[in-house]
């Protein structure tokens, strides 16, 4: 009877060490949009929203993604496709909230001078320390950083490709304007801004201009850029994308003629531009009858093959 004892005692005794494993093991999370609270120096007062997919490489590529005015990190999160890329793909994104309160609510600055030089801070500061913060808690790739927004957020993108040319690989533009078109905060507003009026011309040289002083001296390899911009857009018209070519193209050091014209899809005209070697540093993307409402189905896809991802 006691051997019978001591072999129940012990059955029941690996018994609840099962039970207990089964419940103390880690349960498996699905991914999910986290705030990070405090990022390191934030001189535009940005939030910060970050999205890391349960399935990724060692060092994931990183992809910051930006709201139009009046949005939020959490809602381009909600609204854009670029987090159900990133679970295909495994990139990490960063998705941050401008707080600006100017005419229009929460816009992200492109119109000071702070945010238009290297190192300047505002909004563009802010975005970098986002950017470290993924590199050091997620073991971010800092060969593999990539932006892209819209409307607002597609103007933050080219502030960011002008005056951290050493920081992104990349960047995709969403119904943006040239980069150093506003002349100041009273400018932004498109019920009285002279850069949105559908007027603002300057020559490529002038334009590439603003880009080459955002970061004096820089002479590494710049950023590739892709625009995106719907013709019937009349909040930021679309002839401001012929700027942003001129622009780009004067950067990169090449003829406004394109290389190559193609239709990926048969509402969008693409432009590429490539420099003597073939390889294309800029796109210019038309979407036919589109108005502001990019990105649409299938653009961010575009925008991160683009990014190489």
């Amino acid at each position: 009877m006691t051997a019978i004892r001591t072999v129940l005692a012990a059955v029941a005794g690996a018994f609840a060490l099962l039970v207990s494993g089964l419940v103390l093991a880690p349960q498996a999370t699905a991914a999910s949009l986290v705030e990070v609270t405090s990022f390191g120096s934030n001189p535009g007062n940005l939030r910060m929203h970050v999205y890391v997919p349960d399935s990724r490489p060692a060092k994931p590529a990183i992809v910051v993604a930006m709201h139009g005015c009046g949005g939020s990190g959490p809602g381009f999160y909600q609204s854009s496709e670029f987090a159900s890329l990133a679970d295909q793909r495994g990139f990490v994104v960063i998705y941050p909230t401008a707080t600006k309160q100017t005419a229009m609510s929460n816009c992200f600055d492109v119109w000071s001078d702070a945010s238009k030089h290297h190192n300047g801070g505002s909004d563009p500061a802010s975005v970098i320390s986002m950017v470290s913060y993924v590199e050091q808690h997620y073991n971010g790739d800092s060969q593999r950083v990539f932006v892209t927004g819209s409307s607002s957020g597609g103007m933050e993108t080219s502030a960011l490709l002008a005056d951290y040319p050493d920081v992104f690989k990349a960047g995709s533009a969403f119904m943006g304007v040239p980069f150093g078109c506003f002349v100041n905060e009273a400018d932004f507003p498109p019920w009285t801004s002279k850069c949105v009026s559908g007027n603002m011309h300057k020559t490529a040289q002038e334009w590439g201009n603003l880009v080459r002083q955002a970061y004096p001296g820089y002479s590494g390899t710049r950023p590739r850029v892709q625009l995106w911009h719907g013709t019937n857009d009349t909040l930021v018209p679309f002839q401001l994308m012929q700027e942003e070519t001129k622009q780009w193209t004067d950067v990169f050091g090449l003829s406004q003629t394109p290389a190559s014209t193609d239709q990926p899809q048969p509402s969008w005209t693409r432009q590429r531009f490539a420099g003597a070697d073939g390889a294309v540093r800029l796109e210019a993307i038309s979407v036919s009858g589109a108005g502001h409402q990019l990105p649409m189905g299938g653009m961010a896809a575009a925008a991160v093959q683009f990014f190489g991802l």
